[in-house]
Parts: structure tokens; sequence; C-alpha cells
């Protein structure tokens, strides 16, 4: 009788509470007929970005809708990479964004987006990289506006006044909510009904996703059952009962690629730069991108096709790159390449003065952590924090889409390299590291940061110049409203450094050094003063002359000037190891 009780409460057990026995909604289906089925004209669609982007979607949004004026807008934190398809293909009436341009393998102006402005065929609307998914995320939140102290003083809060109110202390603002009509995300795996792994870093996260009015078509890697989903549950950042459609496609992120946060079960791959390179230099005129995008967009029907074109060969080679020590091989076969006995070159000079600074205000001011922008900002900080190690300070690098504690890797000088993640402490999100450990309650953070633009009240344009489009805020804005201190470097001429900036990206306030390729300035008062020249050999009254030359005010000079030495055979060593190529370092 025992047994028989026994096996009745297990058959009930079973047929009661056994975990697969749920059934979901199976969401499958082909991409072309998940754009087909729920994109239409006039909707805000928003680009979710982690570490990993929608490529394949984009792809399909360019291959449904060419030529027939569907008038979108597009909220992408950048509008950089394949985005830039979307622009050239007029499929946009607008974007939302915080940088728009080229960013790998550095940042700088993009043709597509100077001739789409200057035609009318979209607007810019200009965010930051902690504002944009502050919006969402309030949004998400049902709240109506989210407090900020960033684009308080800025240009972009005088465009933006439908989104953003400035609070009468000067200080802070109510930056209002937004929602998109439907949100696109590439996820590594994800469960027939949607249930999504998203792996850190995780950017702008699933603000979006979340805020979404009628649901997000999800794309991913691999669709994978119910109890790998239980498994990483920690994981799982999009829940299925948000999705309208799961569409499995391998490598979908290309040309961006995807972590796999250490599970063993799922593949990792790289960005392909050679890829965004080819891209780059086909945005150079009309002709060569309607030619690539001929190529590469329309030129297949099937994405297995796609990823013929682009070869096995080439594929497994962005899985190995995604190694955390693939580094080693790399830095071996560029290491002939690097001419470690050559003179500095001017932006070297700055990246030395900068990285010796960076070290002298950690030291002195106990920083926790240091924030750095793409490019010659980035070496600077990087050169700053190895040569305080070993030290008893404490000073965390930080990077902003959700990178902690890292330790940069040689070989590749972009700071979003899948080398860098593996050094990571912790990773997370732009919330935690732009709202949290740069400029939260109690964060003491260095800013070091670039600019298209320095005016003498130190305040930075990087956004536009008349009717010429940079690139955006990025963080730039976030830093310079919330860091502790705030360090610019720049390449020195009378077009960069004017009287007064034509738009003000970011409020120089916090600024405290400004290192150009020429010398230091240093801020005395309200007003930028030069402090330091570089030791190449000429009389200080020569160098003196030849940076007021090149400045576009009347410069005030310290009673008593640095004398700068040269870069040490430690600093151009590291510098070039870390940038072997010479993206950010410029070619001889």
């Amino acid at each position: 009788m025992e047994n028989r009780n026994w096996e009745l409460l297990q058959k009930f057990l079973k047929s009661s509470l056994d975990l697969d026995r749920e059934k979901m909604p199976d969401k499958r289906m082909p991409l072309k007929e998940a754009v087909s089925k729920l994109v239409r004209p006039g909707m805000t669609i928003h680009l979710n970005t982690t570490h990993t982007r929608p490529g394949a979607c984009i792809y399909e949004l360019c291959r449904q809708f060419r030529g027939k004026n569907p008038g979108w807008t597009i909220s992408s934190m950048g509008v950089i990479s394949t985005v830039l398809t979307l622009a050239h293909l007029g499929l946009a009436r607008k974007f939302i964004t915080t940088f728009a341009g080229d960013a790998y393998p550095t940042p700088a102006p993009n043709p597509v987006i100077q001739r789409g402005l200057d035609k009318g065929m979209f607007e810019i609307e200009n965010w930051t990289i902690l504002t944009f998914p502050l919006r969402l995320m309030a949004g998400a939140m049902g709240i109506p506006y989210f407090p900020v102290r960033s684009i308080v003083g800025s240009d972009m809060a005088r465009e933006n006044q439908e989104w953003f109110e400035p609070e009468p202390d000067g200080v802070h603002g109510k930056l209002k909510a937004f929602r998109p009509d439907l949100a696109v995300i590439h996820a590594i795996a994800a469960d027939a009904s949607g249930n999504a792994i998203l792996t850190p870093p995780y950017g702008e996260d699933a603000w979006g996703s979340w805020a979404s009015r009628e649901g997000i078509i999800l794309t991913c890697e691999q669709v994978v059952p119910p109890e790998m989903i239980r498994s990483y549950s920690h994981l799982v950042r999009v829940p299925a009962n948000l999705v309208a459609a799961v569409c499995e496609v391998p490598f979908g992120a290309h040309p961006g690629g995807v972590s796999n946060a250490g599970i063993k079960e799922l593949d990792t791959y790289a960005d392909d730069y050679d890829f965004l390179e080819e891209l780059r230099a086909a945005c150079k005129t009309e002709e060569q991108m309607d030619r690539w995008c001929q190529d590469h967009v329309f030129s297949w029907n099937r994405w297995e096709e796609y990823l013929e074109k682009l070869g096995r060969a080439r594929l497994w080679a962005l899985k190995g790159k995604a190694d955390r020590d693939s580094w080693h091989s790399e830095l071996v076969s560029l290491w002939s390449q690097i001419d470690f006995s050559a003179p500095p070159s001017p932006i070297e000079w700055m990246i030395s003065a900068a990285g010796r600074k960076v070290a002298e205000r950690i030291k002195a001011e106990k920083f926790q952590t240091i924030l750095a922008g793409v490019g010659a900002s980035n070496l600077a900080a990087w050169l700053g924090f190895y040569k305080t190690r070993g030290q008893e300070l404490s000073a965390q690098l930080i990077a902003e889409i959700g990178f902690f504690g890292y330790q940069p890797r040689p070989a590749d000088p972009f700071i979003f390299n899948y080398r860098n993640i593996a050094a990571c402490k912790m990773l997370t999100g732009i919330e935690q590291v732009m709202g949290v450990f740069m400029g939260g309650a109690g964060a003491k953070c260095l800013g070091v940061i670039g600019a298209g633009q320095v005016d003498k009240r130190a305040n930075i344009n990087t956004i536009k110049i008349g009717k010429t489009y940079l690139t955006g805020s990025g963080g730039g804005n976030d830093i310079a409203m919330a860091a502790a201190e705030v360090m610019v470097t720049a390449i020195q001429d009378k077009f960069r450094f004017v009287d007064k900036v034509s738009y003000i990206t970011s409020p120089g306030k916090r600024v405290r050094l400004v290192i150009t390729t020429l010398g230091v300035f240093e801020k005395q008062g309200e007003e930028l003063a030069l402090t330091g020249y570089y030791d190449r050999g000429k009389p200080e009254e020569d160098a003196v002359q030849e940076l007021k030359a090149n400045c576009g005010w009347n410069l005030k000079v310290a009673d008593k000037l640095q004398k700068i030495s040269p870069p040490s055979e430690d600093e151009i060593n590291l510098v070039r190891i870390f940038d072997p190529r010479r993206q950010f370092l410029g070619k001889r």
C-alpha cells in the first residue's frame, strides 16, 4: 500500500509540477517574415546596443524597405557601422543617437552622415551615452522623467527642449521618458518563446526593448532548450512576454561580435575590423556606397549566402580573435612593424605628457576610477594607469559600456576589444559605470576625454561646426558634468583652439588640464593658461611663440613654465605595443 501511494504521489508531482510540462508559445520565424509582419513605415525603431548589435536585422530592414521611403525614426546609441546603410538609403527621417560617424579604427566624421544632412534626408537628435538609456529607463518604468546632471548648460539642452527641462539650480534637469514603437535586439541565445541570454558588458542594457510599445524582434545566435535558459537565468535579460518574434541568425551581430561570458556551450566571436575598414572606405562617395550596399546587402537571398560570402576562414578567425590570449600571437605578428627607435611624434609627446599627468593626479587626489574616451585620451589613461601599478593606489580603469577594473591588453588600442573584456574585474552597463562609478554619490573619478574644438574657458565641441557634423557627444558630456576632475587631450591648431566654440557639447567647468600636441594648459580662474612646453630643442621663447600662433585667443602664459622632457623609452615602448598599427598614434 505504501509503494502504491508513493507511485501515485510521484505521478501527481510529475503531472502537476514538472518543469518540462510548461507550454510556452513558439515564436520562432525567419527574420524576413518577422520584419515583414512587424515593421511598418513611420515607426520609431530602437536598435538595442549592448556589446552586441543587431546586424542581420539592419540588413533585413534595408532589403525590405529600399526605395519605399518608410520615414522611420531610428533610435540607436551609435549611427555607426551598418547603421550607416539606413542613412545612405534614406530610410530614416531622424536618428536619435549619441554618436554618428566612424568609430573604428579612430573616431571621425563620416561622409554618409554629412551628405544626408546636407541634402535634408534626415536630422540628428543628439544625446549623451548616459542620457540615452536613462530616457528609455524612464519609459520602461512608466515614470514621466529621470533627473540628471548631464547636458545642463550645453547646446544639446537648448536643442532638446521638448525632451529636457533644466532645473532652476542650474545643475540638474528633468529628462523626459521615451518609448519606441518597436525594438530590435540580438542575443547570444534564446529559447523558442523568447527568453533571451544577453552577455555582459551590457552597454545600454535592454531598457529600449523593455520600453517598446509593440514588442521586440529578437535575433539570436542559437535557439536553446528551456533548461539551458534556467541554467543561465542570471544572464537572461529579456523575458518571453515582451518578445514578438524569435529569429535564429548565427553570426547575426556581424560585423560586430558576441561575447559568451564564459558559457562553454556557446561560441563567441570578435568584431570584424577588416570589414569595418572596408565599409569606412566605401562611405567616401555615394557611388562607392551604392556598390558596397549592392554587394553586401542586396546580392544574396538567404543569410547563409551572406556567411558564405564572408567565408569560413574569416569566421573562424573572428572566433579565434575573441580568445582572451589571442593578443599574444597578434603582437608577435606585428612586432617587426613597430619601430621602437623612431623619434616620438607630436601625438606621442602629448600622450606621454598626459600619461604623466594622469599618474600625478591619481597620486595627489587618490582617484578611485579613471574613465577615458576613445583615441589618444585612452592611450594616455592607459599609460598613466600602468605608471601607478605597484604603488598602493587603487584607481581602476573603467569604460562607459560596462568595463570596470580592466587592464588593457597590447596589440589593439580600441577600448572595447574582446581581450579587454577578459581583463575586467566586473562587467556591467552604462548606468552603473557612468551613473554610479563615474558620477555617483561618493564617486571620485578622473575623466580623460578628447575634443574636436576647445575654447579659452575649456568648453568642448565634438558635435558640429556650422553645418559640418563631427561625431556627437558619446560619453564626453557626462564625464565633463560629473567626474571629479577632467583632463582633455587635443591636437592643437587655430581651427581646433578657438576663442569660443561654435557648439558647446561639454561645458568646461570641471576641466583642470588640457594637454595638446604642443604643450600643457591649466585652468587659472575661468580661463586656460599655458603652463608647460615640450623640450624639443627650441628656446622657450620660440616654443611659446609657436603655441601662441596655434591658439585662437590671446593666450595667457604662466610666469614660470614647466619644460617637459621627451617621452621616455618605457613610455614609447608601452604606447607602441598598445597601438602597433599606429591607429591612434598616427602614421609617420
